[in-house]
């Protein structure tokens, strides 16, 4: 009999694992695309404007920022069971986690939403001491927060659809919303068409159009098109309690995690807002690069977490085990090309973006740095995010991003920046630093394997 080379010794069908990671891996690398897209689009034409609405945009999307952190923190606490009670065939207990995921971040989202409309220059003013970018992020913001509650429904709903291989309407959704960002916002922000020329207002106004055209597709989709997971009003109202035992369990060290990253992330982008609107507007460029060419890497890290998921839930162990050898690989792969087409495209971008000659010779250091950091960021995503939150090892990415970020990167940052007041580009290298502190710790974690457990109930007697 002739041997099938598509076969290991462990048994695994590799041709099949590669056909059935491809379908998860290329909608969501593009909805990645797409979602950056419409933050590019914003600092693509808004850098045609100027600096100042460039950073005042850019700052003002942090709070946008920090909110959805939360959101991927409930809805990657809520996939660590989704995923694994789709091994198991239980839609039901997938439709009551969907609800409390709901009733979870329309709370966020409302404290957002008032904290943007309500108090916006006191937001602004953690980020930046100049006026004139405060107050150019103070009109972005009233608008856009209005947005804050669309997003709640539609990035809740999507996410959960992508832990149970429903991952095209997504793809449908952000590209739909992308198109009318862009078009949008060229008509408000320069004056096509006799329209007034609206600058910063002008992109906010694209921003949630773009947000509306989501919630109603997504609403069309979940009233009409998805008859295996529904929407009940009654799972938003009402409790199981072993359930959410479980959900907390295992969403609040995620929902924490992504928090405390995500004020990270924040805390190095208002460290560099104090270092001047040169140092903000080309950090606010190496940004969307770096979102730009890790999007394949996260479309590798969220195909990880429902394959590895899924997997576990049908109580493959040891296939699992040798399929997140496989995720390494193909994330080290991905991060590497992207590192190289970020050094590929920094001089492009300042032949193309109206920066000042301080602010190009930050962006070239910046773009260097996200070179290598985007390598380190794609291994590190796939493991902590797609490996262990699949077998519910949801603490440890806590602890380490606490640890790291927090105990180091932005400490040694911000003393560098306003204590011995060092240069630009050695605070932003600082800052940058804690992806390459994690690696090493992330590889010793995943062959541990600890982090392989069954998370599931038997939730039949409960319905």
């Amino acid at each position: 009999m002739a041997k099938n080379y598509s076969e290991d010794v462990s048994g695994i069908n590799w041709k099949q694992f590669y056909k059935q990671v491809l379908v998860l891996i290329i909608p969501m690398a593009l909805q990645n695309l797409i979602n950056v897209g419409v933050t590019a689009a914003d600092v693509f034409m808004l850098g045609l404007v100027g600096e100042t609405a460039l950073s005042g945009a850019s700052l003002a999307g942090q709070i946008q920022f920090v909110m959805t952190l939360v959101f991927m923190g409930v809805t990657s606490g809520a996939t660590v069971l989704t995923a694994q009670y789709w091994g198991k065939g239980d839609c039901r207990t997938i439709e009551k986690i969907l609800g409390m995921a709901f009733r979870i971040a329309f709370l966020v989202a409302l404290f957002f939403a008032a904290a943007a409309f309500c108090i916006p220059d006191m937001l602004m003013r953690i980020y930046s001491s100049e006026p004139e970018v405060i107050q150019e992020g103070v009109k972005y913001l009233r608008i856009v927060g209005v947005s804050y509650l669309l997003m709640a429904f539609t990035q809740i709903y999507l996410n959960i659809m992508r832990s149970i291989e429903k991952v095209v309407i997504a793809t449908v959704v952000y590209s739909v919303s992308l198109l009318v960002n862009i078009f949008i916002n060229a008509v408000l922000i320069f004056g096509l068409f006799g329209m007034p020329k609206l600058g910063i207002v002008g992109a906010a106004i694209g921003t949630l159009a773009a947000r509306v055209v989501e919630a109603a597709i997504v609403f069309w989709y979940a009233a009409v098109k998805n008859k295996i997971v529904k929407i009940h009003i009654r799972d938003l109202f009402t409790t199981d309690k072993l359930l959410m035992g479980d959900f907390l369990m295992y969403s609040l060290p995620v929902v924490l995690n992504e928090l405390m990253w995500g004020l990270g992330s924040s805390a190095n982008t208002a460290v560099i807002g104090h270092l001047g609107s040169a140092a903000v507007a080309a950090n606010s460029v190496a940004q969307v690069a770096r979102q730009l060419a890790t999007v394949v890497a996260f479309g590798i890290c969220n195909a990880t977490a429902i394959y590895l998921g899924k997997t576990i839930g049908e109580q493959r162990f040891e296939d699992a085990k040798v399929y997140g050898r496989k995720f390494i690989k193909l994330s080290l792969i991905a991060g590497c090309i992207g590192g190289g087409l970020i050094l590929i495209a920094a001089p492009i971008a300042n032949a193309v973006m109206a920066l000042t000659s301080e602010a190009q010779s930050y962006l070239t250091f910046m773009f260097f740095v996200m070179s290598y950091f985007t390598v380190a960021q794609a291994l590190n995503t796939t493991l902590v995010v797609g490996v262990f939150r699949s077998g519910g090892d949801t603490k440890f990415g806590l602890v380490l991003d606490v640890g790291t970020m927090w105990g180091c990167s932005i400490l040694l940052g911000a003393l560098a920046a306003f204590v011995f007041h060092a240069p630009v580009q050695i605070v932003y290298m600082l800052l940058m630093s804690d992806e390459i502190i994690k690696l090493p710790i992330t590889l010793k974690r995943f062959y541990g394997y600890k982090w392989i457990k069954d998370v599931t109930r038997d939730m039949s007697p409960l319905e």
